[in-house]
């Protein structure tokens, strides 16, 4: 009976260990997210992506489904009170056939769902890569590294701040220039 009792409770511990092991990538996300402001970077990958060597790119091994993935983000982001996400894709997706990549298509589908409502945009992988990599001279970026072997399923969140909009910087920097023509203070 004894033997069955502790054995239980190895089963529970380990049970609970690989738990946590599991959801490590979602802590550092949680935890990440409200140091985290404009200029700042949660990125999304296929398991293929390559590791950056810039200072503050750092990235993680989720593995994890990568839609979940993206799902466990973009709600994180939508529940933070600073920031919101500026959305790209790698442009290479929209080109990527389903013969060659099978999955493909339901993913584009599954991608276009879940993005509804964001500011979204694809550009060059390549010229995505490098931004990063110039990025994180500078500015901290998250690299969150999924289970996905389909081709060019990147999702670079750029993240903006949510209470001042482009608009709003626009018409700031237009006083301020106005502001410093004239000689006038605010």
């Amino acid at each position: 009976m004894k033997a069955k009792v502790i054995l239980g409770i190895i089963a529970m511990l380990c049970a609970s260990h690989v738990g946590q092991a599991q959801n490590g990538w979602q802590q550092k996300v949680t935890s990440e997210l409200p140091l985290l402001g404009h200029r700042n970077w949660i990125v999304i990958v296929d398991s293929a992506y390559p590791l950056q060597s810039s200072p503050g790119v750092e990235t993680i091994d989720t593995g994890a489904d990568h839609l979940a993935v993206l799902d466990y983000v973009l709600d994180a982001i939508k529940k933070s009170e600073h920031v919101r996400p500026l959305v790209h894709t790698d442009r290479e997706l929209e080109f990527v056939p389903d013969k060659d990549a099978p999955g493909v298509a339901k993913y584009r589908q599954d991608l276009k769902t879940r993005l509804s409502g964001f500011t979204a945009d694809s550009l060059p992988h390549q010229a995505l890569i490098d931004q990063l990599g110039e990025t994180g001279k500078s500015f901290h970026i998250l690299v969150l590294k999924t289970r996905m072997t389909i081709p060019y399923t990147s999702v670079f969140l750029q993240l903006d701040c949510k209470y001042w909009s482009a608009e709003s910087e626009a018409r700031l920097r237009e006083a301020i220039k106005s502001a410093e023509s004239s000689g006038t203070k605010p």
